[in-house]
């Protein structure tokens, strides 16, 4: 995408707000200029500063101006580092991508494979990220899960998707894409990634496409399988925003939900099942596993009741439905305690439970 591209859409998100979303560019502007990342910075100052008060005014006396705002990006934008940029695209699709895909916005990111170990050979291990992130952050404060999952054998290809999209529609994507993966199959899906894979799996069943007798295993991280309440506020939206400093000022929209996140409020795969929680059951013949967390160090009473990772119930990422008939009969499922929901993809011993998986017949 070029930046002309990315200009010209970004100048597509305020047709009712241009002087709010002013606000965030300028707060994107100081975080791409702030080098180190230290102390947190909302305005520009100098000339730069000028520039985003003089759109401020034009835009109240005459409500337009956002373009003067997004070309003072233009020179900032080939000096910026692309994990930055690449990272701040994730987080604005999670927030606003349905509405970015229906108005043909070039900020949509399409979906693709990626790989994410060069050289590296064997069965596929797809990776699914979750609500406002990329592929790129599976290796992130210190820990690299691609290159340690590489080592037993499997080719890690990372999914990058759009995450404000409902579910059912990246999971058609996906079962479409999948047909053009040879071999046999693992999907690893963190959070939303953990759904998405699921609703690809159903509609390719349903379609009859083959590449479901190739899938070995399913492996969810921290996936709401249940739901979860983190579409009830935007308070945990702003946690996920908060990985990168580049994507923080995005923040600010986090009241305006995607399609993607009304759909983590039940764990709805399906278009017929929107707005409730899907009667799926894991795929036959597949080795599922789950993992839970639990921010809590020491947690009692029964697991329906513990504390989640601060965004999704135990009991949600495990299945674990109080109506028999609604329970996902995972293979073997594995929880962790003292630990968030991001750490997930971070943590060491959870990296050594995937791996003891993975290296299962």
């Amino acid at each position: 995408m070029s930046k002309a591209q990315h200009l010209r859409g970004s100048s597509r998100l305020a047709t009712e707000a241009i002087t709010g979303v002013t606000n965030l560019v300028e707060a994107m502007h100081a975080e791409i200029t702030r080098l180190p990342l230290t102390a947190k910075r909302e305005r520009t100052t100098g000339i730069t500063g000028l520039v985003y008060r003089s759109v401020r005014g034009v835009t109240r006396l005459v409500g337009g101006g956002l373009d003067l705002a997004l070309g003072a990006l233009t020179p900032l934008l080939g000096q910026a580092a692309p994990e930055r940029a690449n990272a701040t695209l994730a987080a604005l699709n999670g927030v606003l991508g349905d509405y970015l895909e229906a108005t043909a916005n070039p900020l949509a990111t399409p979906m693709s494979l990626h790989p994410l170990v060069d050289g590296a050979t064997g069965p596929a291990l797809i990776l699914l990220h979750g609500l406002c992130m990329n592929e790129a952050q599976w290796r992130r404060d210190g820990a690299d899960f691609p290159a340690s999952l590489a080592a037993l054998g499997y080719q890690p290809l990372g999914l990058r998707y759009n995450t404000g999209r409902a579910i059912w529609r990246n999971g058609a994507e996906l079962a479409d894409l999948l047909t053009r993966v040879p071999g046999s199959l693992t999907l690893l899906g963190h959070s939303m990634g953990g759904l998405v894979a699921r609703s690809a799996i159903a509609q390719a069943q349903a379609q009859r496409k083959r590449w479901p007798q190739r899938l070995q295993r399913l492996i969810t991280l921290g996936t709401p399988h249940l739901g979860a309440p983190l579409e009830r506020g935007g308070q945990q939206v702003q946690q996920l925003l908060g990985v990168s400093a580049y994507s923080r000022p995005l923040a600010a929209l986090a009241a305006r939900r995607s399609a993607g996140i009304r759909d983590l409020r039940f764990g709805t795969l399906l278009e017929a099942d929107e707005g409730s929680t899907s009667r799926i059951p894991l795929p036959v013949g597949v080795a599922c596993y789950a993992v839970a967390a639990t921010t809590a160090k020491k947690p009692s009473g029964p697991p329906a009741r513990w504390l989640g990772d601060g965004l999704v119930p135990v009991a949600s990422a495990l299945g674990q439905h109080r109506e028999a008939a609604r329970r996902l009969a995972f293979t073997d499922t594995a929880l962790f305690t003292g630990l968030g929901h991001l750490g997930l993809q971070t943590d060491a011993a959870v990296l050594a439970q995937l791996q003891d998986w993975l290296q299962q017949p």
